[in-house]
């Protein structure tokens, strides 16, 4: 069986962005939700104050031990992508965290090969929150 590629994978810059803000509030996480404007973006949030419900999927963990999270319906579109987080300058939304860093974190992607979307298939659907 060929190795499962991850579904979320974060740029060394997010990454650096985390862990300052892991320092300042503690244990994150984030939730994608697919909606319009700034509820396209991956939203950054203490851990444990966005309740994930079986609507959500974890896509995987970044940074270490930072859950990943998507809505269902999101995932459905995504599935066979993988999703990268990175930052750039520029205010994101006023509910994410690195909102007054004058840095937003976004998505960039890449489609997943026939052979990483067999894998993934025979490992079977990924973890729903609830």
């Amino acid at each position: 069986m060929a190795d499962i590629p991850p579904r979320i994978l974060a740029t060394p810059e997010a990454q650096a962005l985390i862990a300052s803000l892991t320092a300042r509030h503690g244990p994150l996480m984030f939730h994608q939700s697919g909606g319009c404007c700034d509820g396209s973006a991956p939203m950054c949030f203490p851990r444990g104050v966005f309740r994930t419900g079986g609507q959500d999927v974890l896509l995987g963990h970044i940074a270490g031990d930072v859950p990943v999270w998507i809505g269902a319906a999101q995932f459905e579109y995504w599935r066979h992508t993988q999703i990268t987080i990175d930052v750039v300058p520029g205010r994101g939304a006023g509910m994410s965290l690195e909102s007054p860093e004058g840095m937003r974190f976004i998505v960039r992607s890449r489609v997943f090969t026939d052979g990483e979307n067999a894998a993934l298939e025979a490992a079977g659907e990924p973890l729903r929150g609830g």
